[in-house]
Order: structure tokens, then sequence, then C-alpha cells
């Protein structure tokens, strides 16, 4: 049964990090992906999500909510086919070339505990997470940590997550981005990982795209839908993953 918990699950295509605000005041986005990752393990058995988020931001302040469709709480014996994430937190300056982020997220499945999640030896799946980020050019270092289990995993409060990724304009309106991140899940064997992605991002016609190619060093057996998914496909194959974006 312990395939099933797969929300060891950056998204590498829309899911919240450490979001990027731009002007004061309230932001809208929506949007679709062809497979939802979250540090490079698919969140909805390799198939495409929809999603989409608001933000609010004064000065440095900021809160916000985002959400995507996924599937992994139902093979996982839950109800829930959404995951939706609320987070707050504050950005600003060290000096002119060091910025830094602090906040915290909670991410939560509504419906998620049933009498059916129960019976499986996993707890409940939301989670909270504190996190910090220092960015220095194009590159930003963030280290993310579990203050409840970590998506129902037993005993793993205290697990973390810390990634290096740099954005790099290549060309006029043309970002490159590379990413690698480690995963540690305490006291679950198998379950802790590498990821990373490569990918190029840009804006056609008001829309956001991103093509990332995403893969992961984790294991082929742990990371499965399940029986009840009638799946044995691994959920953290290289993979090539696109999305598109509209932000108001």
């Amino acid at each position: 049964m312990k395939k099933l918990v797969l929300a060891t699950l950056i998204a590498s295509l829309g899911a919240v990090a450490a979001p990027v605000m731009a002007d004061d005041g309230l932001s809208f986005n929506v949007g679709a992906v062809s497979d939802y990752r979250y540090r490079g393990i698919s969140q909805t058995r390799l198939k495409p999500a929809l999603q989409g988020g608001a933000d609010f931001t004064a000065g440095g302040f900021y809160v916000g909510t985002w959400a995507s469709t996924i599937k992994w709480i139902k093979d996982a014996r839950g109800d829930a086919g959404v995951e939706v994430d609320i987070y707050g937190g504050y950005k600003g300056e060290i000096t002119k070339e060091l910025g830094f982020d602090v906040g915290v997220l909670n991410y939560w499945y509504p419906s998620a505990v049933t009498p059916g999640w129960a019976a499986t030896p996993y707890s409940n799946p939301n989670t909270t997470e504190i996190y910090g980020a220092l960015t220095y050019g194009p590159v930003t270092a963030k280290y993310s940590h579990a203050v409840t289990n970590l998506f129902g995993n037993p005993n793993s409060k205290n697990s973390y997550y810390l990634d290096l990724t740099g954005n790099f304009e290549i060309a006029k309106g043309l970002t490159l981005t590379a990413h690698v991140g480690r995963q540690e899940i305490k006291n679950t064997a198998n379950a802790s990982y590498t990821d990373y992605s490569l990918g190029l991002g840009g804006e056609v016609l008001g829309l956001a795209w991103t093509a990332s190619y995403v893969g992961t060093d984790a294991n082929k057996g742990f990371y499965v839908p399940g029986a009840l998914a009638n799946s044995t496909k691994f959920l953290g194959k290289d993979a090539l993953v696109v999305g598109i974006k509209k932000s108001f």
C-alpha cells in the first residue's frame, strides 16, 4: 500500500513554489498543463490538469491561493479531486543584488480524509511547510520544511525539500529555466529522491507558455498509482511537460 502515497509529489509548470509578485493589488491566473508535476512527481497519473489562483500583494507582503485538479488522492482511496494551496509571506532585499523570500504554505485536499483513506496505513495528507529563499541575480536557492507530516506519510514531520533554480533570458521574451531539487522524507523507506528539469518559457498572444523536460531518480516501485488506478506507470519518469497560463 505504500506505493499509493504519491504526494511527495516544483511544479515544473504552474505549481506554487514561492509566487513571483508584480505590482501591489489583486491578480488572478488560470491555466492548464499536460501533466501536473510537483517536485518531479506526477499528481495527475501523467494526465493533464486545470489550474488557477489569486494573489494579493502590498509592498513586500503577499497572500494567495492556488488550485489544481489531481488524481493521487483518489488513487489512495480518498475523495479529493483537487489540491488547494494557501500561502503568505514577505519578499524583500538584503542588498541590491541579494533578495529574500520567507513564508508559509498549506496544501489542503478537501474531503481527502474519508473512511477509505483511513483504512490505509496513511494519515491526513493535508500538509504545512515553512520556506525561505535567497535570490542572487538569476539564481534562487530555496529550503522548504514540513511542520506536519508530509502529505500523509507516517511520522514524516521535519521532512524537507532543498532546490536550486536558475532563470536565464536567452533572447527577448524567451527564458531558459534550469532546476534541481532534493526531497528528503523522514521515516519512509524508498521515498526520498532528486528531481530535475530544464525548460523554456515565453508569451504569445497574451498567454504565458512553458515547455520543460522533467525527471527524477525516484524509486520506480514506490511512485506508481497502484491497483486502484489500474496503472503501474512510474510517476517520476522523464517526460516533456507543456503548459499555458493567462494572468489578469
